[in-house]
Parts: structure tokens; C-alpha cells; sequence
């Protein structure tokens, strides 16, 4: 299987427990990605007994697999966050993200967050077009920009450029290696391989898939998509992306960070780890589990390296999942009014970065009774899926429907344990795909990302 480049110059990992006996604590965190580990550091400091689950070793899922960007920058957003939230919420927004990237400055060293410029790039008339909506969205919220011609370090012809300065990129797993030995220095307990099996909101406690008991006053679900034990009513309202990236050395690194807002779509950047540059590319997207033959993106995607960035020493190939709400913002708070103990961060569209260490904050400030400008405009209850989540958790033995279409197209393929889609083999990454939820499962049938819990019957 592939690996990326995050996770292959990590620092020296670091061992955590498992569940050995039954435990307690006021917070629960399931989830050891970026957004838990956050969650847990920021808990821990204020004095909360916070224990995090992680059900295989901790920064493995979206965050060992991004890009690195940690921006305000988040692709063309503040335009259309305006015309759906109005200037003020897409204000609160930029604000939320802008404090989440001064708060990893203050914990980070120059191993773990480089500073960059951060750029929108057009190569066509109406790639202008959209980056001149998206001045003015900046001028309106007040961004600091600047807009000019052409992109200076890219080898391949450019129009125009919107660019914030002085924004940063991170070794994601190094970076989350520091927050998780902050987080265990401020008393949280990190305890990986602890698969959570069942789930009792109303007595307040987990069950894990080794029988063990974790009882909690409130429950965060930090795991990428909503808590798998829910048999996917959750994911019904996320659409899940993937996204593919290669890297490759470099002696020549970019003071910028480049994504194009046209076709073709590019995502650029590059990093120094340990004295050795890489030039990074992300260009290919689909829905999750829609396509099967991955291994010719991973070609198309090293080919463009290769001819059109003029990197032929290709190193690392990877490709991440990322589930998107309905409209633009994360889901980060009470599910809703009837479950007010139990607290879920999703949805990052992409932007997990910046975005999970802003949840982290808007759920921290609920959970302590602080006051969160952003947790109106990411309150799960915005929208039906905090109802839907909350009706999930009441329900037991939840069970929806085979998707049939999918058994007769691929009788071939064994069958997604999350809701009884077909599975599709993926060649460039060596794992059984399904196209439904965006569950992953390795060549032995073992859940390599969720939403499924089970793994695949290959007999």
C-alpha cells in the first residue's frame, strides 16, 4: 500500500495503552486525529478528566494523509460563505480558522510549521472571474491580500494571483505528536486500539469491541465520520472525497502554496524535512469508492509531476477521504437539544487542519461553558442532520435496506459490513473500496477507514 510522505519522516512513535480494565472520565474522546488530540489537549487544560480512544494508533487516518496546509485560505469559500451566511458569519468563519493556526504557531517548532505564502491561482478568463468574487469577499470581511499577475515560482503559464500572506504549513504527524504529548502532559489518557463496538448515550458509557467499559459525563466523536456503530444513518448527509498526492525531491522550495481555481485543478506545495525538499502535488478528486482502476490517477498524477512541475524523483504516493457538509461549514457541537452530552466534529471539507483545531475550540468552550462566537454557525443543529444523529443514537439494531443495484453490478466484489454495498478492489492502493459511504477495508477484508466497523467476508 502506498504511504505518504507524513507519516514515512514521522518522529519516533510513541507507544500508548489499551483498555486493560473498565475506566471513567468526565470527557470521552473517540477519534486520534488532529481534531481529538486537539479536543483532548484543550480539555485537559482546563482541568477535565479526558480519556481518547483510538481504534488503530493515533494521526494514521486524514491527518497522516493531507496535504499540510494550514491556512485561512481555504480554497474559493468566502465568496459563497457570504452569499449563504451573510459577511458577518463568513467573518466569524475566517476568524475561527485564523485562531486555530496562532494557536499551533504557539505549540510548533520549525520541525513541525513552516511559514508560506498562501495563493489562489487562475490560468483562464473565467478562473479570474472567480478569484476577482473572491477579492472582494476578502475586502468585505476584511482579509489582508494581494492581487497581482502570474505566479512566481510555478514553471507553467498563470494569469492571476490572490494570495495571503504569511500563512503556514505543517508536518501534520509531527505536529500531532507534539499536541498529543501536550495533551498527555495536561493529564489526558491516549489509549490506541480500543475499537468501539457499542454505544449507550443514555447510561453514558462505551463498549468496546474487547467487552471493555469506558462510562463518560459527555462524549465528543471526533473519528472523521460520525461514530461507525451508528450503521451509517450519519454519513447519508456527508459526502466523502478522495483525493490523491504525490511527492517528490526538490531543490528548489516555493515560498508559496499554490491550488488553481480552473481547470486544470492543482493543488502545489512543497516542504523541508530533515534538510531534504519535496515538491508536493494534489490533482485528482472523485466521490469516494467511484472509481476502480486508481492506479492510472496515480499514474496521470506522476506523469503531471514529472512534465509539468519538472520533478522526476518521485518518493511518495498517497490518497486521503474527506467528508463535506452541505454547506461549506463543519459540524462541530451538540448533535442536538436532546442529546446535549454528546458532541460530534466533521465535515472538514478538505480543510481539517485548521478546521479540527477550530472545532476543537468550539466544543472545548461548550463543554466548559464559555461563550463561542463560531458555535451558532457550526452547530450540528443548523441543518436536519443533528436530528437525524440524534435519532440514530436512540435507535437500536438500526438497520436500512441492501442496496441492490450494487449486487447485481458486482457479484464479484464482497460486501460493505457497514449497509450491504458491493465493494470495489482498488488497484493503486491495494484495498477494497465501497462507492456507498466511502468505507475502506485492506486486502485481508480488515477496516482500514470507517464508516464500517466489521471487517470483509473474503470466503
Amino acid at each position: 500500500m502506498n504511504e505518504s510522505l507524513w507519516l514515512a519522516t514521522a518522529y519516533p512513535r510513541t507507544t500508548y495503552p489499551t483498555v486493560e480494565e473498565d475506566l471513567s472520565c468526565d470527557v470521552l474522546i473517540i477519534g486520534g486525529g488532529l481534531s481529538g488530540l486537539a479536543n483532548a489537549y484543550f480539555l485537559a487544560k482546563q482541568g477535565k478528566d479526558v480519556i481518547l480512544l483510538e481504534k488503530n494508533s493515533i494521526l494514521q487516518g486524514a491527518t497522516g494523509n493531507s496535504t499540510g496546509k494550514l491556512t485561512v485560505q481555504h480554497d474559493l469559500v468566502y465568496a459563497e460563505l457570504i452569499e449563504k451566511f451573510g459577511v458577518e458569519n463568513a467573518k466569524i468563519y475566517f476568524q475561527a480558522n485564523e485562531e486555530a493556526i496562532q494557536f499551533a504557531r504557539s505549540i510548533a517548532d520549525s520541525n513541525e510549521l513552516q511559514t508560506a505564502h498562501s495563493v489562489l491561482f487562475s490560468q483562464t478568463t473565467e478562473g479570474t472571474d472567480l478569484l476577482l468574487e473572491e477579492k472582494k469577499a476578502y475586502e468585505a470581511i476584511g482579509i489582508p491580500f494581494t492581487f497581482s499577475k502570474g505566479a512566481v515560482d510555478l514553471p507553467f503559464e498563470t494569469s492571476h494571483t490572490l494570495t495571503i500572506e504569511n500563512e503556514a504549513q505543517i508536518h501534520p504527524v509531527r505536529f500531532g505528536q507534539k499536541l498529543a504529548k501536550l495533551a498527555e502532559k495536561a493529564g489526558a489518557r491516549i489509549i490506541e486500539h480500543a475499537q468501539v463496538a457499542a454505544l449507550d448515550t443514555d447510561r453514558h458509557f462505551v463498549k468496546l469491541s474487547s467487552s471493555k467499559i469506558v462510562s463518560y459525563r459527555q462524549l465528543i466523536i471526533c473519528s472523521h465520520y460520525p461514530i461507525e456503530a451508528l450503521e451509517g444513518m450519519q454519513v447519508l448527509k456527508l459526502d466523502v472525497e478522495r483525493s490523491y498526492i504525490a511527492a517528490a525531491k526538490t531543490a528548489t522550495p516555493f515560498d508559496q502554496q499554490y491550488i488553481a481555481v480552473d481547470n486544470p485543478k492543482r493543488s502545489i506545495r512543497t516542504t523541508t524535512i530533515d534538510g531534504q525538499s519535496y515538491i508536493l502535488l494534489c490533482a485528482e478528486s472523485h466521490p469516494a469508492g467511484a472509481e476502480k482502476e486508481t492506479q492510472i490517477i496515480y499514474d496521470r498524477l506522476t506523469a503531471d509531476l514529472k512534465t509539468t512541475l519538472e520533478s522526476t524523483d518521485i518518493v511518495y504516493q498517497w490518497s486521503a477521504q474527506d467528508p463535506s457538509t452541505p454547506d461549506l461549514i463543519p459540524y462541530a457541537g451538540a448533535i442536538s437539544s436532546t442529546t446535549p452530552d454528546v458532541y460530534i466534529s466533521t465535515g472538514y471539507r478538505k480543510w481539517g487542519l485548521s478546521n479540527s483545531m477550530a472545532c476543537a475550540r468550539i466544543i472545548t468552550d461548550a463543554i466548559v461553558g464559555k461563550p463561542n462566537a463560531a458555535s451558532e454557525l457550526f452547530s450540528p443543529g443548523r441543518t436536519d442532520f443533528g436530528a437525524l444523529f440524534s435519532r440514530a443514537l436512540s435507535l437500536t439494531g438500526r438497520t436500512i435496506k441492501e442496496f441492490t443495484g450494487g449486487h447485481i453490478a458486482r457479484t464479484d466484489s464482497p460486501i460493505c459490513t457497514h449497509m450491504g454495498c458491493r465493494t470495489r478492489w482498488n488497484k493503486g492502493d491495494q484495498t477494497w473500496d465501497c462507492p456507498c459511504h466511502g468505507s475502506r477495508f485492506r486486502a485481508d477484508g480488515s477496516v482500514l477507514e470507517g464508516p464500517a466497523t466489521q471487517p470483509l467476508d473474503l470466503g
